[in-house]
């Protein structure tokens, strides 16, 4: 394939990380405004007009009265509420609709074009399974909610959610580096690169037990920092559900986080005594720097739950936000280094 043709396609790629990033921004102004079990039905083709008029309105309110969320939350909401909290559900999912054109209409494009070759196709196929199964665990996630004893979606479930959007921006990033990173740019480490492989994979946990945290909103049951209400070790510990309990959680997210920050630091400064090329040099310095201002915003977040509003979008709500992008930035910068430094 031809340069020219080659860099298309990896900037098709890129652009559509991007949008899954904010994509998953958007489910996150989701979440923290309450807005996630607005919309009760799952309707992947014509779900893409909000209503219309003012009977189409009523039904969609209607339907929202049924769930547990309106009967023992929002039983005070009015018509002009539910609108407010609707727009960011349907965002959200106007957005993964639009993501998912936007793929489609670039992969025909290209394909009519003949910018693919051969061995492109079969990770074109992962990239839909994989987008399409996003899609699936999404509703599963927001059916979760949709009942007369649950306030919100399921935290496990959010976290699967959120996890499985990440594996989906990690591949399609991986896809768009072999079109745009020349082989000679390029380094052998074998040892870097499982160094590399271990601490993304140890986000991924990390990232798992965040989307704990928010599904339990547990950043309020520990409000304090370096302890957790005082405490280095819970009251308890041991005993806790570390899939449930929000004490539990939060210690599990702090300590992977000094464990993370650690293996960083020490990660950064064996790559930076490894003879490499200019790219590496450059790319090195993106998890180091990232890690630190992600610990920072942490902390600085915990610190700030008091200020949690339901329902309202405020400077907790913004923290969170920023401390979920700069997560996300971590991982994308990990995954660029885990490209360049190859095994052989």
């Amino acid at each position: 394939m031809e340069n020219n043709k080659k860099r298309a396609v990896a900037m098709w790629l890129v652009a559509g990380v991007v949008m899954i990033i904010i994509q998953t921004l958007l489910g996150g102004v989701t979440r923290l405004t309450g807005s996630g079990l607005s919309i009760t039905k799952w309707n992947p083709l014509f779900g893409i007009l909000p209503p219309l008029n003012a009977q189409q309105w009523n039904d969609a309110f209607d339907h929202y009265k049924q769930i547990g969320q309106f009967k023992y939350m929002n039983s005070t909401y009015t018509l002009s509420d539910f609108k407010s909290i609707f727009f960011w559900e349907w965002l959200h999912r106007f957005w993964a609709r639009m993501l998912g054109i936007v793929f489609a209409v670039g992969f025909v494009y290209f394909l009519v074009k003949k910018y693919f070759d051969a061995k492109m196709i079969k990770p074109f196929i992962i990239l839909f399974l994989l987008g399409g199964l996003q899609g699936l665990i999404g509703w599963v996630m927001v059916a979760s909610g949709l009942n007369d004893s649950h306030l919100y979606v399921d935290h496990i479930k959010l976290a699967l959610h959120f996890v499985s959007a990440m594996i989906l921006a990690c591949y399609t990033l991986w896809f768009a580096l072999q079109l745009l990173i020349p082989e000679e740019k390029r380094i052998a480490n074998k040892k870097l690169r499982s160094f590399t492989l271990v601490i993304i994979l140890l986000l991924f946990v990390q990232l798992t037990y965040g989307a704990f945290m928010a599904g339990l909103k547990a950043a309020m049951a520990a409000p304090t920092w370096p302890t957790i209400n005082g405490m280095w070790w819970p009251d308890g510990l041991m005993a806790r559900s570390f899939l449930n309990d929000k004490i539990a959680v939060h210690f599990m997210h702090r300590g992977i986080a000094y464990i993370l920050l650690t293996l960083l630091i020490f990660w950064f400064f064996t790559a930076r005594r490894k003879a490499g090329t200019s790219l590496l040099n450059t790319t090195k310095w993106w998890p180091f720097l990232l890690v630190l201002l992600q610990v920072t915003l942490g902390i600085v977040t915990v610190l700030c739950a008091p200020m949690m509003v339901l329902g309202k979008f405020g400077t907790f709500e913004v923290l969170a936000e920023l401390h979920q992008l700069v997560a996300m930035f971590l991982l994308m910068s990990l995954v660029v280094n885990l490209y360049v430094v190859k095994s052989d």
